[in-house]
């Protein structure tokens, strides 16, 4: 284990981060909105940490080893969220304690979409602006950006890009080099929040709405700079392009890698993921559509569809917006909901959730033991694409869902011992483990009210559910201390 080569990654990354702040001072400078001396005072101490870890060690060189990738990818996420936390604790008028200022920013960082704060439509517009370039920066990873940086320093990145990066095929890369890979994923990734805005705007939204409702759709995020989220503008236009961009975030961002490169859509139609995630899209948009349309808007099945379109997909995707109060909808489509965040968007998304390729491969998985109990000697293999999937990797979803499903109940378990009912508690945690953001119960609408311990958990939940579990529980295993 390389310490001091650790020591360094972390310095100049937290370094690189508090640059990010630049942009909220100058709007605060701009505006005037009173917040520029919080961001200010961010900039140093978050720029001083990061010198004072980077300069004593700047002279070191070495490779990572796969181990120090994941100890710098789990500090990173932790030490980045309580740094992303000053400017909301400094701000006047804000009042968050340090729990409601590290479940805040820790919820953009990892595009969760949870908010503490009520009254956005009154927050200053560097805060707001920030609240949403969290979770842009977060959306594909600050780790897969510093990817591209640090050969400039002397030091791989691939451990980097393995131990972040979501999903059972993460170890493909779509380049011969892994800067090249996080650079093409960058670009898409800019082109399509470019688009976005630019929909947006010509849709109805001010420049300011238009760039900040880009970063958190892409993102996959969910933040908003109202209260009432996208339901704010009431235009169908608006709804049908954040629906269009949600859908397209939602999908392996290597598939519009190839689409690009090949000037053609036969990487998605040929993608088995991608037709599961398309088909479970469309089947859970109407299930709630025709409920909505048999209950709630029997005289208005044009509402309904538009209503239940567009909470079946943000939900579904993890994103999080929200245009009607979905909690209060009859029957179940309110828990239908939330368990498609379950599932989530496509693994080497920005969405959440288990991650539709998984679900395939378990729903393979089941479907092969069935038919070896009809056909106890034949040999069955699972495929993908047309190629056989090694057992290893069943055998790794397998796991994954096993310990999913075991983290889930335990983090139930501790904030329901922490005095939360049962829909608050199992919403909350599926919303906060999945990356999804708003739930039922209580925090139907904000977690303002969660007591600070519970806000801490929720906290943990986000981070495990980014970094996929395993990148955070493997930190746990004393065999992965041994030398």
């Amino acid at each position: 284990m390389r310490l001091k080569v650790i020591q360094k990654i972390l310095g100049m990354l937290l370094s690189i981060f508090s640059l990010a702040l630049l942009p909220p001072l100058l709007i605060a400078h701009w505006t005037h909105d009173g917040a520029g001396t919080a961001f200010a005072i961010a900039i140093v101490v978050i720029l001083f940490a990061g010198l004072l870890l980077w300069v004593p060690v700047r002279q070191v060189e070495g490779e990572m080893k796969v181990r120090d990738g994941f100890i710098v990818v789990v500090l990173f996420w932790v030490i980045l969220g309580t740094s992303g936390s000053i400017p909301f604790m400094l701000v006047d008028g804000l009042e968050m304690s340090l729990p409601d200022a590290i479940f805040e920013s820790l919820s953009g960082l990892t595009t969760t979409g949870a908010t503490v704060i009520v009254g956005i439509d009154y927050l200053p517009p560097s805060i707001l602006f920030y609240r949403q370039l969290l979770q842009w920066l977060g959306g594909m990873g600050i780790i897969v950006l510093a990817v591209a940086i640090l050969p400039i320093l002397g030091i791989g990145g691939m451990q980097l890009y393995r131990a972040e990066t979501p999903g059972p095929m993460k170890n493909a890369k779509l380049t011969p080099r892994i800067t090249e890979t996080a650079k093409a994923l960058w670009y898409i990734y800019v082109g399509l929040t470019v688009a976005c805005a630019t929909a947006y705007f010509f849709s109805g939204m001010d420049l300011f709405d238009a760039v900040s409702h880009s970063f958190s759709t892409v993102a996959i995020g969910g933040f908003s700079t109202h209260d009432l989220s996208l339901g704010y503008f009431d235009n169908p236009l608006i709804e049908a392009t954040a629906v269009v961009f949600m859908f397209i975030a939602g999908i392996n961002f290597s598939l519009h890698f190839l689409s690009l490169r090949h000037r053609n859509a036969k990487p998605y139609f040929f993608d088995s993921e991608f037709r599961m995630y398309a088909a479970v899209t469309v089947g859970v948009c109407l299930i709630c559509s025709t409920g909505l349309s048999l209950t709630l808007y029997q005289d208005d099945w044009a509402e309904a569809f538009r209503l239940g379109i567009f909470q079946a997909v943000s939900i579904g995707t993890t994103t999080g917006f929200t245009t009607a109060g979905f909690q209060a909808w009859p029957g179940f489509l309110p828990v239908l909901l939330l368990f498609a965040s379950f599932v989530g968007a496509c693994a080497g998304s920005t969405g959440g959730g288990i991650k539709v390729i998984r679900f395939l491969l378990l729903y393979k998985q089941g479907r092969r033991e069935i038919q070896r109990l009809i056909h106890p000697n034949a040999v069955i293999t699972i495929k993908m694409g047309g190629r056989p999937v090694n057992d290893r990797i069943v055998d790794a979803v397998w796991g994954f869902f096993a310990t999913y499903v075991t983290v889930f109940a335990a983090l139930l378990l501790a904030v329901m011992a922490m005095g939360l009912d049962q829909v608050t508690a199992f919403s909350a945690v599926a919303a906060c483990l999945n990356n999804l953001g708003p739930g039922l119960g209580e925090v139907s609408a904000h977690y303002g009210a969660l007591s600070g311990s519970v806000k801490l958990i929720l906290s943990f939940a986000m981070i495990l559910g980014r970094l996929e579990i395993f990148t955070l529980l493997v930190l746990l295993a004393p065999s992965f201390w041994r030398t």
